[in-house]
This record gives structure tokens, sequence and C-alpha cells, in this order.
């Protein structure tokens, strides 16, 4: 049979580099990286100064209906989202036993299964059969319990009752309230604030394009933040908050930090809490965290510091030319540290801010019905071979 494949066969495959970087796959009016300068924008606005400057709710109401809202606006947004952070019963009784399942596992791996819940109790139906109105508010309603489910298996988890939510607490606050049981204080309820309004989206990273694949096939809004969870799990996405402080426990003392630097960068090792797949100049995050770090002082912060500049100063000695800074990670393990965010619960806080954005980025995706359906090159044994028939036995 002759296999040279036909150039029908080829005409709609393009070679593109691995992991599709720098490849654009779709139009987008949420915002963008823009790595050689060090600048990211949820729509219009800078990332950074919205940080400054705005709520969590402020940019969730950007995210989802194209505006940061007025007075007015942000009331009757608050009034929407109060209820919503309120868990069905049958979800409620569910997360017990699910946090006893994931006790190795952890509150993010508790999540998908919580989340997968919370759209079935809910009747999350396939975004293709609905319109948009009903998409977001299945949107709005996942990104809203999302906090309550993390804190709920985080204290089951430790063997204490979860916190009920508070409807007059601002997101950040509140979800710090369901995660220690105690009101924060303003200072930090607002440093918290500000790291998760800078992670609310950041390009089409890895669970981004998760969810928008997944948007992409009609599911529901459940599913795709779930397949996103998942990516976000990965050490390599999410998970690095609570390695890169790690590192500093490992380092210890400042005698310790160049010896132990330059033997990882040596055998090859990644640092973790720097460097970007996209910045080739400081993260705009670790600018921002830094500075709210230094407002606390003290051992941790002043530790964190001079390793970031002996790591900088190394790395440009045995790797010249190549641009590697802190990214987000570093200093927000930091910022988190000084907040009393458990280590275990700095993934799943990431999460809390990034499901906003992942969501945005379903409503977005689903308004466009093309499957997302890429190829891939088969490098296998040439097809087709005779089937081995077995004797069967006497």
């Amino acid at each position: 049979m002759d296999t040279t494949h036909t150039a029908a066969d080829t005409a709609a495959t393009v070679d593109v580099p691995r992991g599709l970087a720098g490849v654009v796959v779709t139009e987008t009016a949420l915002g963008d990286v823009r790595g050689r300068e060090g600048f990211y924008h949820y729509r219009q606005y800078s990332a950074v100064e919205l940080a400054e400057r705005r709520s969590f709710e402020d940019v969730w109401h950007l995210m989802f209906r194209g505006t940061l809202p007025g007075p007015a606006e942000r009331r009757a947004f608050l009034a929407e989202l109060a209820p919503l952070r309120h868990l069905p019963a049958d979800v409620q009784d569910a997360l017990p036993g699910l946090a006893r399942a994931t006790a190795l596992s952890g509150p993010l791996a508790g999540l998908r299964t919580a989340l997968s819940l919370l759209g079935a109790s809910a009747g999350f139906r396939p975004v293709y059969d609905l319109d948009p109105g009903r998409r977001a508010a299945d949107a709005l309603a996942a990104c809203a319990a999302v906090p309550t489910l993390l804190t709920a298996l985080h204290r089951l988890g430790q063997g204490q009752e979860p916190v009920a939510p508070r409807d007059d607490l601002p997101y950040a606050a509140n979800y710090l309230y369901m995660l220690t049981g105690v009101e924060p204080d303003p200072v930090t309820a607002r440093a918290v604030e500000r790291y998760l309004i800078s992670t609310v989206d950041h390009g089409f990273n890895a669970s981004t394009f998760t969810a928008r694949v997944i948007a992409s096939t009609g599911a529901d809004v459940a599913a795709c933040l779930t397949g996103a969870i998942g990516a976000l799990s990965g050490p390599l996405h999410g998970g690095a908050p609570s390695r890169a402080l790690d590192t500093l426990d490992a380092i210890g003392t400042v005698d310790r930090i160049d010896p132990w630097i330059r033997a990882r960068v040596r055998a090859g090792e990644r640092i973790m809490g720097f460097g970007h797949p996209v910045y080739r100049t400081e993260d705009p995050r670790s600018r921002m965290l830094r500075g709210i770090a230094r407002q606390f002082g003290g051992p941790l912060v002043e530790f964190a510091t001079e390793v970031e500049a002996r790591v900088e100063a190394i790395l440009a000695e045995l790797k010249p030319g190549r641009e590697l800074h802190t990214n987000v990670e570093f200093y927000a393990g930091v910022v988190m540290e000084l907040c009393g965010v458990p280590r275990e619960m700095f993934t799943p806080t990431f999460c809390a801010a990034r499901v906003v954005g992942w969501s945005a980025n379903v409503l977005e995706q689903a308004a466009d019905s093309k499957i997302i359906r890429p190829a891939a090159r088969y490098v296998g044994p040439t097809p087709p071979e005779p089937v081995p028939v077995v004797t069967p036995a006497p």
C-alpha cells in the first residue's frame, strides 16, 4: 500500500514552536502581556495600577462586564455576589468526606471535585446551549463559591469547622476570615487583595488556554474551570510560591547564599522564583509585591531582598547575557507568609484570584463556537503493519 502523504493530507498543518510559544491562537479583549516592556494589562488598564487603586470586585466587574463600576454599580455588584458565596446544602454536606479523601493531596485537589459537584448541584448546562446572560450567571456563581470551597476544605483538613462567609466583608478580607476565623486587619487584607488583583489574568498561560480549549467544546463552566485547576496544579505553573519560600528556608542564612546558589546553577537546576517565559525584564508583579513586602519589613523581607540581589548577580556572572529576575512567585510567597496564609494554601489562594480570569476567558471563548482542534505529527512506527495473529494455546 502506498503510504506517501498527499498534498491534501498536509495542507491543513503548520509547523509551530514547541509548547505553542508565541503562536497566536485567537483574539481577546481581556488583556495582554508585553514581556519586553515588563507590562501587562486587563482590558485597557494597567493591571498593577488597578491593584494599587481599585478593589478586587471592581476588577472582577471589569473582566466580566467590560467596565470599572461607579459607586452605584459597585453596590449592586456586591449585593449580587454576597449570596453566591454560600454553598448549597448538598455541596456543604459533601465537603467533610471530600476533605478526608484529599488529605494527602490538599485543597486544590479537593476543589476539582467540589467545583464539579457545585456545577452539577446548581444545574450548570453546556455553555453551547446557553445565552450569554446564563453563561455569565454560572461563571459568577462558580467564582464566588471558590473561596468558600477552598477555605472549608483547608479547615476540615486541619480538623477545624468551616467558617461561613460574611456578606459584609470584601472578597480578600472574607477569604482571610474564612481561612483563619479572624477578621483580618485592613493592612493585611489590602496586601492580599493587591496580590489577588495582580494574578487575576496573565495572557494565554497553560491554565487559561486549558479553560478556553474546554469552553470551545461547549462544555459547562464547571468543566472548564476544573480543567484549568488541573493545569494550575502543576509545579511549573501555579505551584511555585511555596517552593520559592522553600528555597529561602534551604539557604537559611546570608553566608550560605552564594555557595548554595552557585551549586544549583552549575548543576543546571532551576532556582524557584526566578525567570519567566514571557518577561525579558523585571516582572511587574514582582516589583509591586516587593514593595508590599518592604512595607511589612522584618527579617524575612531583608533576607529575601539579599537573596534576590545575590541570585541576580550570580546568574549574571555564570550565565552572562541572560536576563533572569524574580517572578511573581518569589515575593508572593513572602507576602502571603507575612499575611498568615499557610504555605499549603499559597497556590489555592492564587486560584481564588485566577478563577475570575479563567471565567472571563471562558465567556469570551463561548461566544465563538469554533472548536480548538490542533494537529500533531506522528513519529511512531510506519503504518500500516499487519496485525499479528495470536494462535490460541492448545
